[in-house]
């Protein structure tokens, strides 16, 4: 009787442990074309994707699927996927599956469902998940553009500077039967905010997207059913300014101050198209046309993003987006020509306001106005809370430091004017914030207050693109920390559906060459991959019949040098989508890319080499204390056209993997007889064999041709050397511009000297980063001498003096690196340096699979890490030891853990393989 009791709770036991498994198997993070519930997708084959959460379960690797895709949830509950069933695929594949049903329709939901089996035997289904279709066809499009086609009465263009008062549109219409579904489809240009029946639709700011509207036109979709009534119903439309309305207005010519001439498309205007859906399934659209009425006799009086926002809230117009306003006084919309470009449902995320700051302290001038400080030099702009008397005008100036104690250094926002301004009403508190301005700054001063303002009065809104926050790093070294949080704030505050230069002066404008690394590195911070594969677009959209890209894209300023450096960024940066993300768009760019390189070639080789080049190696630190922009010693410049050569010699490097990579043999072999002519003929003109090094000798010299493959084997170890002998020469600081610091970090530690990679991103002293943060900086300096240089280049905000010590944060410090195969982390490659004088390294990353973790800590006895490896990936760890037998699992010898793979010795460290979980080891890196 016992025996069977003990028999019967032991198959307890194991039922509960199987169920206990299958519980914690769970499919999660569906996303269609990287998007939850993503309501207006474009491709009529989109890509669905999906993460595995499995516990504490390890080892846990998907090996088949099954999708589900059905016109209703009920139908999926029903198992019925009308619209797709894929059936049960025998595939690992959870990332970019390609929708293959049957045709997908213009604004119609489709709810899908995802099943996956793993190889512990277990299955699970992922909760119910959808995405609606935009407009497919151009041809449904009944819409017209429509706006105000001239200048208000108190637009007040002041020579250069153009700052119009916003424009606010409005419809009425009647819906008589009940609504199933309701969308709209809005492009207001430059900028547009939609509401119905009183209520903003979205947290959306600042949208849509920025593009070269005469290529490119974005539009967004809502769903606004929960907002449309059975009845009446208002719909009102403001718009600002924008980047379509032109920022500056120099009758043609070039700025006086940048030497660049600036676009304008005209004046704001409107398309929206609003599809219903009925409970029948009849349909009606609501289309933008000239029966609309508009005005600009609104309280946003003028708007620019240069200069600011100015509001009246006298004029406020109450009720002018519900039913039943009065707009009489309102005159007809006009009709306005189409931008130019072609239509296209935008794909990546909007801006929103993702996070707010409350100031520091706030004090009282000697001139009577406050200056506010936040504490954090932010991108964004300023909400206040104010009371006075009716026609009281508070005026907002922005900068992002002081010149002394009350006064506000401006000279670096060269003729940008950064200044709010709010007229009160009058009578009780009033709330306010600007719609279509934005702003880089720390500091505020606040003039025409009536009485002493409290913080609590004001609240930072920190605007950038929608995009999630997906890295977290920090070590036992406080000046990497503060970096890195300078870092971050960086490049979230020049997210504007570009990657802008900076925030904060008459600029704001997308250089391709800023990007061409920190790109990398960013999308270790953020899930930037929307934003750059957008931006890529933007890019083949810019690009000349002959294959000619400019410098900066969209192209608000025309800057077009035919430089190789900066356009190789439409090469360089979908390497970076690849690796990181799995993104495979670089089939779709690869002709464009290929015409770019026949092009360069065709027109400036010489000698087999292209040595085609305007910026050089940008910002060399000039001497300490100097206010010059970057050096002027030839001795520390590099030549221009080896930083030509042999970036153009990398970017055929990346071509020849493309084209394998698509099996296009014959561009295979193209682009390595290529490499093969411009290596000789690179190193006939820029190497020394006598004294072993390139060029002039600077850093960058020769950082770059050993970096991307140019010097023969033989001599590397005499260039690296040479490299080395130049870092020491400048007290072992930064030594070289953009260009090289791009592959500075990673060339150090790949060739033997991490330790000097540690020091040179430890300093505190001139040039470095952590000079910046010991002179007060929480964000990244344009200049290395960014407290002393000529204001006329001077940001304080700016990402590109970052080169890739994000990416040497990430892959070398803490370990977290995609395998350039298995991409998008599919294959984790942890390798970390653990540098001598840092005990602590703890960093998390949010890859499409899932979350991957790296904690170490070492003193000189042992080294403790915990690694997390999401499911259906593997992870190869690299140990600083010879020895498997110093290594412990969980308590365990390695050599007992079977979910461990030993590998043996590779690199000069013990190679151990594994598949998912969160494991901990134990090394002992000296017996005791």
């Amino acid at each position: 009787m016992h025996r069977y009791r003990n028999c019967c709770c032991l198959l307890l036991l194991i039922l509960l442990s199987c169920g206990t498994t299958k519980q914690q198997l769970k499919v999660q993070q569906l996303k269609v074309e990287g998007r939850s519930a993503f309501v207006g997708v474009q491709t009529p084959e989109p890509r669905l994707s999906w993460q595995l959460q499995a516990g504490k379960e390890k080892g846990v690797k998907q090996v088949a699927y099954e999708i589900k895709v059905a016109s209703s949830p009920e139908l999926l509950k029903q198992g019925n996927g009308n619209i797709w069933h894929s059936g049960r695929v025998p595939s690992a594949q959870s990332l970019d599956v390609v929708f293959k049903g049957a045709g997908l329709k213009s604004d119609e939901d489709y709810y899908w469902q995802v099943t996956v089996w793993t190889n512990r035997g277990d299955a699970a289904v992922s909760d119910v998940e959808h995405w609606r279709m935009a407009l497919l066809d151009t041809l449904e499009w009944k819409a017209k553009w429509i706006g105000l086609d001239t200048f208000s009465v108190t637009d007040a263009p002041s020579q250069t500077r153009t700052r119009l008062a916003a424009r606010y549109l409005r419809k009425e219409t009647t819906t008589t039967k009940p609504v199933k579904r309701v969308t709209a489809y809005i492009s207001g240009l430059g900028l547009g905010e939609l509401y119905i029946n009183g209520n903003k639709i979205s947290q959306d700011v600042l949208s849509p997207t920025l593009t070269d509207y005469s290529k490119r036109v974005p539009y967004t979709s809502y769903d606004i059913t929960g907002q449309w009534k059975t009845g009446r119903n208002a719909i009102g439309v403001i718009l600002g300014n924008g980047r379509y309305f032109n920022l500056r207005d120099f009758g043609g010519k070039p700025s006086p101050i940048t030497g660049i001439k600036q676009v304008n498309y005209g004046f704001p205007r409107l398309l929206l198209q609003i599809r219903v859906t009925f409970a029948d399934g009849t349909t009606t659209d609501i289309v933008s046309d000239p029966s609309w009425k508009v005005t600009d006799q609104g309280p946003i009086r003028a708007n620019n993003e240069y200069d600011g926002e100015t509001y009246d809230a006298r004029m406020e117009l109450s009720g002018w987006d519900q039913a039943g306003f009065d707009d009489a006084g309102w005159r007809q919309a006009d009709p306005m020509d189409a931008p130019g470009g072609a239509l296209f449902a935008q794909g990546n995320e909007n801006i929103r306001i993702n996070d707010t700051v409350k100031p520091r302290s706030v004090h009282r001038t000697s001139k009577g106005s406050y200056i506010l400080d936040m504490g954090q030099n932010m991108v964004g702009w300023l909400q206040l809370k104010v009371k006075g008397r009716q026609n009281d005008t508070v005026r907002l100036v922005f900068a992002e430091r002081l010149k002394n104690k009350d006064t506000l250094y401006l000279a670096n926002l060269r003729d940008a004017q950064v200044t709010d301004t709010y007229v009160l009403k009058g009578g009780d508190v009033e709330s306010w914030e600007p719609r279509f301005t934005y702003h880089g700054f720390r500091y505020v001063e606040i003039s025409g207050l009536s009485s002493k303002p409290s913080l609590d009065d004001f609240t930072g809104k920190v605007v950038y693109d929608h995009v999630p926050s997906i890295g977290h790093f920090e070590t036992s070294d406080s000046t990497i920390n503060q970096i890195y949080h300078n870092a971050w704030w960086t490049i979230r505050g020049n997210y504007r559906g570009i990657p802008t230069d900076c925030p904060q002066r008459d600029e704001r404008v997308a250089w391709l060459g800023d990007r061409l690394m920190s790109s990398y590195g960013e999308s270790f911070l953020f899930d930037n991959a929307r934003f750059y594969h957008k931006w890529m677009t933007d890019a083949k959209a810019a690009q000349s019949e002959n294959g000619s890209l400019p410098d900066i894209v969209p192209g608000y300023w025309l800057q077009h040098t035919d430089n190789v450096t900066y356009p190789s960024a439409f090469i360089i940066i979908p390497e970076m989508l690849r690796k990181q993300f799995g993104d495979k768009t670089f089939r779709e760019y690869y002709p464009y890319m290929k015409k770019w390189m026949l092009y360069m070639w065709n027109t400036y080789q010489k000698d087999d080499l292209v040595l085609k080049d305007t910026y050089g190696d940008w910002c060399v630190a000039p001497d300490e204390g100097s206010d010059a922009i970057w050096t002027n010693d030839p001795k520390r410049t590099t030549d221009g056209g080896l930083v030509g050569a042999a970036y153009y010699y990398y970017c055929a490097t990346l071509m020849e993997k493309f084209a394998a990579l698509q099996s296009l043999s014959e561009d295979v072999v193209w682009f390595a007889g290529l490499r093969e002519k411009m290596k000789r003929a690179f190193n006939q003109k820029f190497f020394n064999p006598q004294k072993g090094y390139y060029a002039n000798n600077t850093i960058t010299a020769n950082l770059l041709p050993l970096t991307f493959g140019l010097v023969p084997e033989e001599k590397r170890p005499g260039v690296f050397d040479e490299i080395v002998k130049g870092i020491k020469t400048n007290n072992n600081h930064v030594n070289s511009g953009i260009m090289g610091m791009m592959w500075l970090m990673r060339g150090l530690s790949d060739y033997g000297r991490p330790d000097l990679a540690y020091t040179i991103a430890t300093n505190r002293s001139y040039p470095s980063w952590g000079y910046m943060v010991a002179h007060g900086a929480t964000t990244i300096w344009e200049l290395w001498n960014g407290n002393t240089a000529d204001p006329l280049m001077n940001s304080w905000n700016h990402q590109m003096l970052l080169g890739d010590l994000l990416v040497w944060y990430y892959e070398y410090l803490a370990g977290i690196k995609s395998d350039d195969a298995e991409t998008a982390f599919k294959k984790v490659i942890m390798n970390p340096l653990f540098p001598e004088g840092l005990d602590d390294v703890n960093a998390s990353y949010q890859s499409r699979y899932g979350l991957i973790k790296s904690h170490w800590k070492k003193d000189k006895k042992e080294l403790i890490w915990q690694v997390t490896i999401p499911p259906n990936s593997t992870a190869a760890l690299y140990f600083p030891v010879q020895d498997a037998g110093v290594i412990d699992e969980g308590g365990k010898p390695v050599r007992d853990r079977k979910e461990l793979v030993i590998r043996g010795m590779e690199q000069n460290r013990l190679l151990v393989e594994m598949g998912s979980g969160t494991y901990h080891f134990r090394v002992r890196l000296q017996k005791n």
